[in-house]
């Protein structure tokens, strides 16, 4: 017999400025049980120690973590040049150092090389699977590996400051995928310098920005109040990359029962995938076809 779930049946998003230190694992343990929720996700992993937007899926906007998790996403970062770590990162040990030192023109020339459609080796110490095992674990392990370079498409990489010297302060705009700090060893390596990345801050996530966010410290403060509940944001927000149709009453019901029904279609057309509203509240995910809306994920609130 099936174990049931326990918590409260609760659909929607709670976006989190998370703070450096815990897992973003951690934090969406700690939203869920803030909320006393049944169920919770979140779209797009942050290292411990970065900072910034953690969407948190509750309830049935988990089913729309995927359209998050591929959704453009913006970084800044600070890079520290004239050292190579292990982990990429502050975190890390240093490799080796150097005391070559690029001028602002040349960093902002090299960065030019890394806009568009770029191949990209993740940092060793990632969770990117390595023969069915995490590429950290056997970094940790001193194992020798290589891990392929994968595709990424970097929309925007600007020089926002130069503190000093030692210090670059960037943002990156990307697709799905990107390392930030694959970015900060690469470039440190095109410059001469070496370099990793000593903070990161993720600016905005798809549709959710840091004026959606409740701090970390508001989430431990409201634990257990219902005016926690009034910081989640909508379901249909997850949607905002998908164009939408609409539909009549009687065709919700067949949604609800995974069939497909009709919809008024818009602007969209034959094979677009798009989510159904209905009075305003989404109903389900699907493939337009001919009047129909033949659904891949049903909303059951």
């Amino acid at each position: 017999m099936a174990r049931t779930r326990k918590g409260r049946d609760i659909s929607g998003w709670l976006i989190i400025d998370k703070p450096a230190g815990p897992t973003s694992t951690a934090v969406v343990n700690k939203a869920k049980w803030a909320l006393g929720a049944k169920k919770a996700g979140h779209a797009g992993t942050l290292d411990p120690a970065a900072t910034g937007i953690l969407a948190v899926a509750l309830g049935e906007a988990t089913k729309t973590v995927p359209y998050i998790t591929d959704a453009t996403k913006c970084y800044e970062f600070t890079v520290n040049l004239g050292a190579s770590t292990n982990t990429d990162d502050a975190d890390g040990t240093v490799l080796h150092t150097s005391s070559t030192r690029p001028s602002d023109a040349e960093i902002k020339d090299a960065l030019n090389g890394f806009v568009g459609d770029i191949m990209q080796v993740p940092p060793a110490y990632s969770a990117i699977k390595i023969d069915g095992e995490r590429a950290y674990k056997r970094a940790r392990d001193g194992e020798e590996f290589e891990i392929a370079a994968r595709p990424l498409f970097v929309e925007e990489l600007i020089l926002v400051a130069r503190p000093d010297a030692d210090h670059v302060v960037l943002e990156m705009t990307c697709g799905k995928g990107g390392y930030v700090r694959s970015i900060a060893r690469d470039l440190g390596d095109r410059l001469g310098c070496l370099g990793h990345v000593q903070t990161l801050r993720r600016v905005w996530s798809g549709p959710f920005d840091l004026d959606h966010a409740i701090s970390y410290e508001t989430l431990e403060n409201l634990a257990k109040d219902p005016a926690l509940d009034d910081h989640i944001q909508p379901l249909e927000i997850g949607l905002t990359d998908l164009a939408m149709v609409t539909c009549p009453a009687d065709s919700v019901l067949k949604f609800k029962n995974g069939n497909p029904a009709m919809v008024f279609p818009g602007d969209v057309a034959y094979g677009d995938e798009c989510w159904v509203s209905h009075d305003g509240q989404a109903i389900a995910v699907g493939q337009y076809k001919g009047g129909e809306l033949h659904p891949s994920r049903v909303f059951n609130r």
